[in-house]
C-alpha cells in the first residue's frame, strides 16, 4: 500500500493549538537532522554545527539525529525541536501542519553559485535502461515517504510524463535513506533508485564514493527532475527574535566565521549560506497539493 507524508497523527496535530513557549525562549536548543547517510556518519558530520549555534547562541544546543523527516515535522510542531534541516516538501508540510510557526530561513549556495538541487533515478551503469521509458515493468526504490527527492518530486515530476509509479513500476519500494537507495541498486534490490543530486561533483551518490561506498562509474542516472528549491533550515517563528536573528547569523556568517565547519557539513561543495523566507517554497506547495490529492484518490 502506498504510505504518504500526511499520516493520521500529522492530520491531527494541525488542529491542534500551538503550545505555548516562554517569553525568555528556551533554555537549550535542539536541532533535528533526517539522515541521508548512516546515523554515525551524520553525527559526525553535524555534531560541530551544534557546537557552533551553542557558541553563537550562548544556549546548550543538541543535536538529534531523527528516523525520518515526519519524527522533524512532530517535534517542531510539539516546540521540542528548535531547527530543523528539510527538504523542501517535508518544509512545506511542517509549514502546513504548524499554522505557520515552521519558517525557513536559510539553504545553501553551492561553489557554483547554484541555489536548488534535483531529484535523479540512478541504474546500474551495465544495466540495459536508458530512461523511463526502459524501466515500466521494473522496480523502483523510493527513500522516505517525506523525502522530496527521493519520493514528492519523482511522483510529481513523472506525472507529467504521464507516468504513476504504482500502475507503470512492478514494485515500489521505501528503502528508508538515499545511500539506502544506492546500495538496493548496486545489490538488485531495485532497478532503479531515487535520490539527490547537485551536480556530478555534489551528489549523495559522490559523498558515498569519498567514504569508500560506492564507485561512481558504477551508476547512471537515466532520469531528472526540474530544479527544486534548495533544502532549507526552518526554525520556530514564536521563538524571540533576537535569537532567531542569532541563528540566522551563525548560518548566514559561517563562510566567514567557520569555513571548515562548513566544508565538513558540505563536503567542501558548498560556497555560503544564503536567506531564504516560506516565499521562496510557494511553488513547492502545488507539489504538496499533488501529493495529498493522489493521496485522497488512494484512500
Amino acid at each position: 500500500m502506498l504510505r504518504y507524508a500526511m499520516s493520521a497523527a500529522l492530520l491531527a496535530a494541525a488542529a491542534l493549538p500551538l503550545p505555548a513557549m516562554a517569553q525568555a525562549g528556551p533554555t537549550e536548543l535542539v536541532i533535528a537532522i533526517v539522515p541521508s547517510e548512516n546515523a554515525s556518519g551524520t553525527v559526525d558530520r553535524y555534531s560541530p554545527l551544534a557546537e557552533h549555534l551553542g557558541r553563537k547562541t550562548g544556549l546548550k544546543t543538541t543535536l538529534r539525529v531523527a528516523n525520518d523527516y515526519a519524527a522533524v515535522i512532530e517535534g517542531q510542531k510539539a516546540g521540542t525541536i528548535h531547527i530543523g534541516y528539510y527538504g523542501p516538501g517535508s518544509y512545506v508540510r511542517a509549514h502546513q501542519v504548524s499554522g505557520g510557526n515552521v519558517v525557513a530561513f536559510a539553504t545553501t549556495e553551492s561553489t557554483m553559485g547554484a541555489v536548488g538541487y534535483y531529484s535523479v533515478a540512478y541504474v546500474k551503469a551495465d544495466s540495459p535502461y536508458r530512461s523511463l521509458k526502459d524501466l515500466q515493468g521494473k522496480k523502483l526504490g523510493l527513500v522516505d515517504p517525506n523525502s522530496t527527492s527521493g519520493n514528492f518530486a519523482p511522483r510529481y515530476f513523472m506525472s507529467k510524463e504521464g507516468v504513476d509509479p504504482e500502475k507503470y513500476f512492478s514494485v515500489v519500494a521505501f528503502t528508508g535513506s538515499h545511500e539506502n537507495a544506492v546500495i538496493a541498486v548496486s545489490n538488485g534490490t531495485v532497478d532503479a533508485g531515487m535520490n539527490w543530486w547537485n551536480s556530478e561533483d555534489d551528489s549523495n551518490l559522490s559523498r558515498m564514493a569519498v567514504k569508500g561506498m560506492a564507485k561512481k562509474e558504477d551508476f547512471r542516472i537515466v532520469w531528472k527532475s526540474d530544479l527544486l528549491p534548495g533544502s532549507p533550515y526552518a526554525y520556530l517563528s514564536n521563538m524571540p527574535a533576537d535569537l532567531k536573528a542569532k541563528i540566522e547569523r551563525a548560518f548566514l556568517e559561517m563562510h566567514a566565521e567557520a569555513k571548515p565547519l562548513l566544508d565538513k557539513m558540505e563536503d567542501g561543495k558548498t560556497r555560503r549560506f544564503v536567506a531564504v523566507s516560506h516565499k521562496d517554497y510557494v511553488d513547492t506547495e502545488a507539489m504538496l497539493k499533488f501529493i495529498d490529492e493522489l493521496r485522497r484518490k488512494r484512500t
